[in-house]
């Protein structure tokens, strides 16, 4: 039986766009630990260490609801996850040990488990509602399809919007889970509600994860569709002349030659 001899992979290509309030401090930061890690840390590990913080996160959200103290186990736990998530890739491009598609698969994929299980937690905590968390983990898996979608159309990987980007989000966690220690389930009374201080700030989030997502995705469709057009009115145009019917010799009035 003959063997199917497999295609090589593509190479996979893309610009990262990251343009943040705390992004140049950031940058040198995660450079700096890069040069400092010993070396049988792997970037696989700091990825198991950004899920980790991701568990914790969850855990405790949901026991802040017997004990507030919690909150500041979340907030190590946002500690964790930062470090992990963010400093996987940094440290394989420092090594020159990247795996684009593997980095970019396996980092994508654990982002989305990362956030449900951080929203889910939240939902289950006593500080905000779970529709209100569920809805906010939807804008923001939202983002993620239009960052992957945009990586693959025009080879630009997102990661910022607004200045605003996953540390920004982390620290309006942290600031919202030390406020919610202090604070408490304490609720808020404004025009359409009454709120936690906490869900006031999730709901903030989520006005500002749906429309970026809605802006960026008109955005992108219509910078692809100027830049398509071209090319589909070049077809269009070579369709039609091959659609044009040649002129039979036998056509009504036309001169035959007579038989001989």
């Amino acid at each position: 039986m003959r063997k199917t001899r497999k295609k090589p992979a593509q190479s996979f290509s893309h610009k990262r766009v990251i343009d943040t309030l705390t992004g140049p401090v950031e940058r040198r930061m995660l450079r700096w630990l890069a040069v400092r890690l010993p070396g049988w840390v792997k970037p696989d590990m700091l990825t198991g260490a950004g899920f980790a913080g991701a568990l914790i996160i969850s855990a405790s959200y949901i026991l802040a609801k017997q004990a507030p103290g919690f909150l500041w186990l979340a907030v190590a736990g946002f500690g964790l996850n930062w470090f992990g998530d963010s400093l996987d890739g940094t440290l394989a491009r420092f090594r020159g040990i990247e795996r684009p598609r593997y980095g970019y698969f396996l980092d994508h994929s654990m982002d989305a488990l990362n956030e449900m299980l951080i929203f889910f937690g939240l939902g289950m905590s006593s500080y905000v509602h779970f529709e209100i968390a569920a809805i906010a983990l939807v804008g923001y898996l939202l983002l993620t399809l239009y960052s992957s979608l945009s990586t693959y159309v025009a080879g630009e990987f997102k990661l910022s919007y607004a200045y605003l980007g996953p540390t920004e989000v982390r620290l309006i966690a942290v600031i919202a889970s030390i406020w919610a220690f202090f604070d408490g389930p304490r609720l808020v009374q404004v025009f359409f509600g009454s709120f936690t201080v906490t869900e006031l700030i999730v709901l903030g989030l989520i006005v500002m994860f749906f429309s970026t997502f809605f802006v960026s995705t008109a955005g992108q469709a219509l910078r692809l569709d100027r830049e398509d057009r071209p090319q589909v009115k070049k077809a269009v145009v070579a369709t039609q002349v091959k659609a044009v019917p040649r002129k039979s010799p036998f056509a009504a009035g036309t001169p035959q030659e007579p038989l001989k």
